[in-house]
Formats: C-alpha cells, structure tokens, sequence
C-alpha cells in the first residue's frame, strides 16, 4: 500500500478534531518540524478531506489514547497528592478518550469511506507492575467502546507485547524484552515509547488485524 501518515506526536483524541485542544507536545513539535505530510489544520480535516478525494482507499489505522492520560498525569503533577488527583481525573479522562475515538471514526465513516478501520490499543510499558498494566487495560477498554459502534477493528498490541514480555525471562518487563526505547542515561532502564522491535510488532499487529477483518 501506498502510505500517506498525517500523525502528530502528541496528538489527544481532543487535539486531533479541535485546533487548540489540550495535547502532549503536538503543537509545539509542529511549530518546529515538519510532519510527514504538509496539513494546515487539524489531522481529522486532513484525515476527511483525503478520504473524500480518495474514494480507494482501504485502510485507516489510528493510534490515540495515551497522550489523553498523560495530558492529567502532567496535570496531577503539582498536586498535593498526585495519585488521588490522578484516580479522581481518571474516569472522565477515559470517557473522553471512548466518545472522542467514537466521534473520529464516525466522521471518518461519514465521508463515505467503507473499507477497514484498525485502531491501535497499547502495550504496558511494565506488565509485571500490576498498577500500571491495569491502567493500560482501562484505556483499552475505553479504545474498544469507542471503535465499536463503527466498525472499526482493534488491533490488539497489548496482548502482543505482553507474549514476548511473558517469557520467564523477562519476567513481564517490557523493557527487558527488548520492546521498549533504551533510555541513553541509563542503559538498564527504558522509556515509555516503542524501539525498532516493538514498532515492527506493533505494524505485524496491525497487519493481523487488517487480514482478519478482511477474512470475515
């Protein structure tokens, strides 16, 4: 396939529809680089305008979600007792993940485009921290109620991550696995965001996915 990728790091499900929206760094990286492809407004005008002018197109894969949660983990961060900030901020941040990704692929849907729509659910960066994991299963859950009613199909990486980090041993670290970014200050420990290894799992995933909905 022909791949046109009109992502935003930082991108919030509210920042992909509504220029101004609170996002985790989209606009200020677009203020400074350039993105794959040249768009002046928001990703989901771009997004509609190019399934209007290219009616075969057969896929559209979306990755949204995470930056929502960190947007009110940076938003606790001041606060007297961050983890209470962050367990009463919750439920509304993940409700507004599940409308929004419902509003986006909707609007997707409405230009007229039928073909596949796979949306990316996450990975845990720790699947032996209990905490952190469930978190993750959370947003999944929200991801999932937000593709349904539309169609679109989950792709599911977390469950695909968490095989590998399943191996004795590694011992359910994602890190450890080899999946995750090496932080360069301290080789033995990692960041948040996928390496080579991982992106390739998350595009074979991804494909899965496609193939299976394309099967039915």
């Amino acid at each position: 396939m022909d791949v046109v990728n009109a992502g935003c790091p930082g991108e919030t499900t509210a920042s992909l529809q509504t220029a101004g929206a609170p996002d985790h760094g989209c606009q200020a990286f677009r203020s400074a680089f350039p993105l794959h492809v040249a768009y002046g407004g928001t990703q989901l005008a771009f997004a509609t305008a190019f399934l209007a002018h290219h009616p075969h197109t057969r896929l559209v894969t979306i990755g949204l979600g995470a930056n929502d949660l960190l947007v009110l983990q940076d938003s606790c961060a001041s606060a007297p007792n961050p983890q209470q900030c962050l367990g009463a901020g919750l439920p509304a941040v993940l409700g507004t993940v599940a409308n929004n990704i419902a509003t986006i692929v909707g609007q997707l849907r409405a230009t007229g485009f039928d073909g596949t729509i796979v949306v990316a659910n996450y990975y845990s960066p720790d699947y032996s921290d209990a905490s952190l994991t469930g978190l993750t299963g959370l947003l999944n859950q929200a991801i999932a109620g937000g593709a349904a009613p539309y169609g679109a199909t989950v792709a599911d990486v977390f469950t695909a991550f968490q095989k590998v980090a399943g191996d004795p041993k590694f011992a359910g670290k994602t890190c450890d696995a080899g999946l995750l970014n090496v932080n360069p200050a301290n080789p033995a420990t990692c960041d948040i965001h996928p390496s080579q290894s991982g992106q390739q799992l998350i595009a074979r995933t991804m494909v899965r996915a496609y193939l299976s909905a394309n099967w039915r």
